[in-house]
C-alpha cells in the first residue's frame, strides 16, 4: 500500500551503533509501520490556484501501538514516560504516552498522503502543541483548513498558504495543533 515511501525511509535509518542489526530493526519497524497506516496516498494535487481560505481536508487514519511508541522512543525520545507503562503511571502523563514527536511524525505521514499542496510539503514555521497524549491504541486523523492564501510578491511561481491541523483521536479529542506556513507553488502553465 505505501510501497513509494519504503525505499527512502528504508536507506534514510540512522546508524545508532556499529551494528547492521540495530538498522534493520529501526528499518522493519519503520516498514511495518508504513504498511499498518490505513488510507492512500493522495491523487489530487492542490496548487496555489486551488486552495482557498476555509477549504478543508481530512486524512486516512493511523492506529498506533505500545510497541511503536516504544520503539520511536528508544532511537529518538528515550525518555520513561515513553518507554515504561508501570513508570509512566507515577508521572504526570498517568501511563504510557507517546512522544510529541512520534505523534508530530505520524501526523506529517498522514499529511504528505493527502498531497496538500502540490510539490510537497515545505514548511516555513510552524506553531505546534500537545494539549492531550496520544496513547497506545489511539487511532489518529488529521483534519486541516486553510487559513490563509497569500501569492509571493517576489517569485511569480509560487505563494504561501497558512493550513491549521488538528491530530485527533478515536474519540475526536485533539492530540496535536499545528498551524504551518507553507510554500504553494502554482499550476505550471504548458
Amino acid at each position: 500500500m505505501f510501497g513509494p515511501a519504503l525505499p527512502y525511509a528504508t536507506r534514510h535509518v540512522p546508524a545508532f551503533g556499529d551494528t547492521c542489526a540495530k538498522r534493520r530493526t529501526v528499518r522493519d519497524n519503520l516498514r511495518a509501520t508504513a504498511i499498518a497506516m490505513e488510507g492512500s496516498v493522495a491523487t489530487d494535487d492542490h496548487y496555489f490556484d486551488d486552495l482557498h481560505v476555509g477549504m478543508r481536508f481530512e486524512s486516512g487514519t493511523h492506529t498506533i501501538t505500545e510497541a511503536q511508541i516504544k520503539e520511536f522512543a528508544a532511537a529518538f525520545d528515550p525518555q520513561p514516560f515513553h518507554l515504561d507503562d508501570q513508570l509512566a503511571r507515577a508521572t504526570m502523563f498517568g501511563g504510557l504516552a507517546a512522544s510529541g514527536w512520534h505523534t508530530a511524525a505520524i501526523t506529517m505521514r498522514l499529511m504528505v498522503d493527502l498531497g496538500i499542496p502540490a510539490g510537497g510539503l515545505i514548511g516555513t514555521s510552524c506553531e505546534l502543541s500537545w494539549p492531550r497524549p496520544t496513547r497506545p491504541g489511539d487511532t489518529l486523523r488529521v483534519v486541516s483548513e486553510v487559513m490563509e492564501v497569500t501569492p509571493s510578491r517576489s517569485r511569480d511561481d509560487r505563494g504561501t498558504a497558512v493550513i491549521r491541523s488538528e491530530t485527533r483521536n478515536q474519540r475526536d479529542e485533539i492530540v496535536q495543533q499545528l498551524t504551518a506556513r507553507m510554500v504553494a507553488f502554482k499550476r505550471p502553465t504548458s
